[in-house]
């Protein structure tokens, strides 16, 4: 069977990394068509779920040597296929988490498909090792926890070999992904941090794909992100996919604050929905927490082993309360210091002494090291302090539990605990409250083993660090900052003598939510957004561009297309009259240049055209008339108009004419002390004064800031100038307060107009621009009302420079382009000349 590969590796990162065997072929049997499963019927919609581990148990029969597979019925992904349409046909791609001989991982593939609807990826052993022991644990699991390389004794030093291998195994499982797809109707939903550069892979492959991403870890803040030497790669790669999920809504603001200060993207939030714009396509951002699966949890309420358990735990700890925390044993659950905080409730409260119990699960860490070790070393120590101080025979205020605990174990310390506390330092979506409240809300069953009456109220008591994800959907939890511990402490004491009636009410406004808000309804949610990002897919042109991991698609809409400088040439030739307006700064010089003059090369290329008779070209810009005639002196025959067209002239030996007479400036006066005090408040920001216009410019402040002051700016001018013939208009990285009626659309029909009156019917008009200001030009020599009386239309070039929304039908993708166009245009210039562009 011909690879799947999607390209070449060496496309996409330096050094040696195609020593790793390929993945294994594709399955004959299963296969008809490229990316097309026969089994799979073609009207039922298909997701494809990607992680890192299939949702499988996985063990080998020590008799028979067979492999035994079965479901994990703890595994998140299996448990959100509850969630999805009922015409849905979930396939997953993931790894297995045992080792699988070469000579039998087809046997095993085939079997894990017809019985599971898994396909398993089979990593080699080393590359696996360098690409989750390595770099998802060694950087970007401590990165997205807030763990900073500092030095090499507290974090690893980055390793672009480590790197690479994250690559190869990205790759690996788009390869699997590609061979059971169908491009044009399956959904691919990819989760985790393991698999953040996938989606490039598939989009590479299929331009369309329909592709959805989840992550279920903290995203950093912009300040540590951007420490990470891939920071660009990663991002780009996760821009590939359709729909990004995050659990909070600061993650999803980190997310979005790495686009803009590292890629200088800007989003949007349109109904309910939070958009970014990238090359045409929009990525949609959703912010929903995962939940738990409801009816695992009461199937165990009501199972008789659990019923069992709590009366034996009862029993056990009889007459005492009980404080819960579940957590994995790894550096950033805050352990040690919820175990700190216990010993600070018992010594500040005596009287708890003998009456409270800590017990703490410590589940197996997903991986190993020295942090790990001595965080559980640390435990232990602080565990065995507090027990020999306050501890007497028969009474042990903490408990360590490190064994794998039963379900039903948990569910048992659960419904019993009168209090439960994740204390970690920073974690993603820590499901353990929403767990314990739903084992608090308790079944039939586990009421009668625990003696509560049919029908009487429940009560729970959560203490949770600000820093997990869970912690803003649980307004009735006590949150706590971890690293205090007095404050921890005191939260302790708060939850478990609390009111009876108070622990109610809490109690029942949790269980709503949770109940409400579980796994299914989030993978529900999950694939409506999903379906509803991709809808336009099909609506519009898309061209892959960029190579390895800056690849990207140029999704345009089908009426929009990049201008062709041999196209605009002809017509250029076979034209006679013509006009041209260009927009000067981010079109004929660029927007982040330090040097704002024009260069000796534009000055030659507008002195070309405006040396044709035939051609009458003009500057628009919004920048003042002193500058521009300054900066254009060489230009003889250059038309400018300055403050969006407020003076203008045709000409260097033509003089200044305004468009409004005996304005009255007196707003001035009320918008300039306002934009002073933003001033000041913003560093980086800076205003312009001009005759007609006042313009605040933050274009050198701090990305997020300057949006945020110059909305706030935009709303305050808007307010005080209510009353004044101004209006107040945001521009790029501008608040710009102008006069009524001053626009450069008017600009561009007084000049076709005068052209049209003199009997020089324009036959060629061209408008090149980058700002929301340049669409009125666009619009307006579209509308071509100037040429009522002409026998036949102009040729009509509107472009907009970069590609954007727009009202142009054309674009051309920076200033390079723009200079090389206006260069063709100047060499096809003939001497003939039947129209004049000397001043009226």
């Amino acid at each position: 069977m011909v690879t799947r590969s999607c390209m070449n590796l060496l496309d996409l990162v330096s050094g040696d990394i195609l020593n790793h065997p390929q993945t294994p072929r594709a399955l004959p049997r299963v296969m008809t068509l490229p990316g097309v499963i026969s089994d799979v019927d073609k009207h039922h919609r298909k997701i494809i779920i990607v992680a890192n581990f299939l949702p499988l148990n996985c063990k080998r029969d020590s008799i028979s040597g067979r492999w035994c597979f079965s479901y994990d019925e703890d595994s998140i992904f299996l448990q959100l296929k509850d969630g999805l349409s009922s015409d849905t046909d979930v396939v997953y791609v993931g790894s297995l988490n045992v080792d699988v001989d070469a000579s039998e991982q087809e046997k095993v593939s085939l079997q894990l498909l017809e019985e599971f609807n898994c396909l398993p990826t089979f990593i080699p052993t080393d590359l696996q090792k360098q690409f989750y022991n390595g770099f998802c644990k060694q950087y970007l699991w401590p990165l997205f926890h807030y763990m900073l390389p500092m030095y090499p004794g507290y974090c690893n030093r980055f390793d672009r070999s480590l790197w690479q291998a994250y690559v190869s195994a990205n790759k690996i499982f788009a390869d699997k992904v590609m061979e059971i797809i169908n491009p044009e109707d399956d959904y691919v939903w990819v989760h985790d941090y393991h698999l953040m550069v996938l989606p490039t892979f598939l989009r590479k492959r299929y331009s369309r794909v329909k592709l959805g991403f989840f992550l279920h870890r903290p995203f950093p803040s912009s300040e540590i992100y951007r420490t990470l030497p891939v920071r660009g790669e990663i991002l780009k790669a996760l821009l590939n996919a359709d729909l990004i999920g995050f659990h909070t809504f600061d993650y999803a603001r980190h997310f979005l604050s790495c686009c803009s200060r590292m890629l200088g993207l800007e989003y949007k939030s349109k109904r309910g929905y939070i958009g970014l714009e990238y090359f045409g396509r929009t990525i949609f951002i959703k912010i929903l927490p995962v939940g738990i699966h409801m009816g695992r949890l009461q199937s165990a309420l009501n199972h008789s082993s659990s019923s069992i358990k709590v009366r034996e735990i009862r029993k056990q700890f009889k007459g005492k309360k009980l404080i819960i925390g579940v957590d994995d044993m790894d550096i950033f659950k805050g352990i040690s210091l919820k175990l700190l905080a216990f010993q600070q409730l018992l010594q500040q409260y005596p009287e708890l002494q003998g009456e409270l119990i800590l017990v703490q699960i410590l589940k197996p860490p997903g991986s190993t090291g020295k942090d790990f070790e001595e965080a559980k070393e640390e435990a232990y120590t602080t565990a065995k302090k507090i027990n020999e101080r306050f501890g007497f025979p028969g009474y042990e205020p903490v408990i360590i539990i490190d064994y794998d605990v039963p379900f039903y174990e948990k569910i048992a310390y659960y419904a019993l605990a009168e209090c439960c506390i994740v204390n970690a330092v920073r974690d993603g979506m820590n499901l353990v409250p929403y767990k314990y409240i739903v084992c608090r809300q308790g079944s039939y069953q586990m009421d009668e083993a625990l003696d509560i009456a049919p029908d009487s109220p429940h009560t729970s008591a959560l203490v949770v660090s600000e820093f997990i994800g869970c912690s803003p959907s649980l307004s009735g939890a006590i949150k706590v900052n971890p690293w205090d511990i007095n404050a921890v402490a005191e939260a302790l004491h708060l939850a478990i003598t609390m009111p009876i009636g108070e622990k109610i009410l809490r109690h029942e406004k949790h269980y709503r939510y949770v109940s409400s808000h579980d796994v299914a309804y989030w993978a529900r949610s999950f694939e409506q957004d999903l379906v509803l990002s991709c809808k336009d897919h099909y609506s519009k042109r898309c061209w892959g561009i960029g190579f390895g991991l800056n690849f990207r698609i140029l999704s345009l809409s089908p009426s929009f297309r990049k201008l062709s400088i041999d196209h605009i040439v002809s017509a250029y030739k076979r034209t006679t009259c013509r006009a041209i307006f260009l927009d000067y700064d981010g079109t004929v010089v660029p927007e982040a240049s330090i040097v704002k003059a024009p260069s000796p090369e534009v000055i030659s290329v507008l002195n070309n055209l405006c040396t044709d008779l035939n051609n009458t070209v003009f500057i628009v810009s919004g920048r003042g008339k002193t500058s521009l005639s300054e900066w254009f002196d060489q230009c003889e025959n250059l038309g400018i108009a300055a403050e969006h067209g407020y003076f203008k002239r045709w000409g260097k030996q033509s003089s200044w004419k305004t468009s409004h007479i005996g304005t009255d400036f007196a707003w001035k006066r009320i918008a300039e002390p306002v934009m002073r005090s933003y001033t000041e408040a913003t560093d980086g920001s800076y205003i312009e004064s001009k005759e007609s216009a006042l313009v605040w410019h933050y274009y050198d402040a701090d990305p997020d800031f300057g949006s945020w002051q110059a909305m706030e700016l935009l709303n305050h001018l808007e307010n005080v100038l209510a009353n004044e013939p101004v209006v107040v208009k945001k521009g790029q990285h501008i608040i710009e307060v102008k006069l009524q009626g001053i626009t450069k659309g008017l600009v561009a029909q007084e000049v076709l107009s005068t052209l049209t009156r003199k009997g020089k019917l324009p036959d060629f008009v061209l408008c090149i621009g980058d700002d929301k200001s340049d669409e009125d030009m666009f619009e307006s020599i579209s509308t071509k009302p100037y040429n009522a009386t002409s026998s036949s239309a102009p040729e009509i070039f509107a472009c907009t420079v970069g590609q954007k929304p727009s009202k142009a039908r054309y674009y051309l993708d920076d200033t390079v382009d723009v200079m090389m166009l206006l260069h063709a245009l100047g060499n096809a210039s003939g001497l003939k000349s039947t129209c004049s562009s000397e001043a009226p």
